[in-house]
């Protein structure tokens, strides 16, 4: 799961700073979806770095995950006919990456937990 933090925070991190370079208003609303990507990765890393707080880490980037699922899935539903496309694509990226994220985590998780009470049987 850290790998995939941190490839689901780089596609994050990576589509915000396109959307803000692409944007022509230069709003740093356009950037939402790093400031959601940067903390995935960089849990992601620290979780590689100091394993033994690898718990921990993945928890709280999965809590950034199902914010961004939630956030973007929010957002997608308020579309109307002035929404540009940017928006209308950060806001999908940020809810399908979120979601697909955050489902890894939960089967990560669930695998976890088999895992320790096969152990301790």
């Amino acid at each position: 799961m850290p790998e995939i933090s941190i490839g689901a925070g780089m596609i994050l991190a990576v589509w915000g700073i396109a959307a803000y370079l692409i944007s022509t208003t230069g709003s740093i609303t356009a950037m939402i979806p790093l400031f959601f990507g940067a903390p995935i990765a960089s849990m992601g890393l620290l979780s590689i770095q100091i394993p033994e707080k690898r718990k921990m880490f993945m928890h709280i980037s999965a809590m950034f995950g199902l914010i961004c699922a939630l956030g973007g899935g929010w957002m997608l539903i308020g579309i109307d006919s002035e929404t540009s496309d940017l928006k209308i694509a950060s806001f999908a990226i940020l809810f399908l990456v979120g979601a697909i994220y955050t489902y890894f985590c939960v089967q990560s998780f669930i695998w976890a937990r088999k895992q320790r009470e096969a152990a301790e049987a």
